[in-house]
């Protein structure tokens, strides 16, 4: 899983949302769940990684949580629901 990578981790089920990007999931994750760095999902306590998309180049995965960022609420959680209907908690799954 250490690949350039965008994900979305929520607080619960239609919850807060965060959308980053990262060159090693299962480690920015951990440091998500793990409250490693002060900041936005630290305070909102949004630690579920309900959706991620794997890509060859950095750039590429920069340009698309750009791209994610400026979608709208409902869009984003379309793109959650189309992959993780139940919000399911993916991180066990790529560790």
């Amino acid at each position: 899983m250490k690949a350039p990578a965008v994900y979305i981790l929520a607080s619960k089920y239609n919850g807060t949302l965060y959308i980053g990007v990262t060159s090693d999931l299962v480690k920015r994750i951990w440091q998500h769940k793990n409250n490693i760095v002060d900041g936005f999902t630290h305070k909102h306590r949004v630690h579920l990684l309900v959706y991620f998309e794997q890509y060859d180049s950095i750039l590429d995965a920069i340009k698309r949580e750009k791209q994610l960022k400026r979608w709208q609420r409902s869009w984003k959680i379309k793109l959650i629901e189309k992959n993780n209907p139940q919000w399911r908690d993916l991180y066990s799954e790529i560790v």
